[in-house]
């Protein structure tokens, strides 16, 4: 799994675009990723669409980006997301947590 990060200009955004499969291999990786950016950014954007598909320990990385960002007061949104992920992010609730937008 790559992963890219990318703060906006205005620092008040960071996108964190995956490349590869999502699970427990790279929670290390992803957690370096959103922790990096110091002060916190307002938004955080995680764009999926090069993942095909994600397992439960990728589920539990979400949330703890989720809790860094603020909990429920948090902005994360999860864009480009193919539909078999999709419909994993609904069975699970997810997008009760999250705003997520489809590919």
């Amino acid at each position: 799994m790559e992963i890219n990060s990318q703060l906006s200009s205005d620092l008040q955004a960071l996108t964190l675009t995956l490349l590869g499969k999502f699970d427990y291999t790279c929670h290390q990786a992803f957690q370096n990723a959103y922790e990096a950016s110091i002060p916190t950014p307002a938004r955080f954007v995680v764009d999926i669409l090069e993942v095909p598909s994600i397992d439960s320990s990728a589920l539990g990385m979400l949330l703890l980006l989720r809790n860094h960002a603020g909990g429920d007061s948090s902005d994360v949104r999860i864009i480009n997301v193919q539909a078999d992920v999709f419909k994993l992010l609904q069975t699970c609730k997810f997008d009760e947590l999250f705003k997520v937008d489809p590919q």
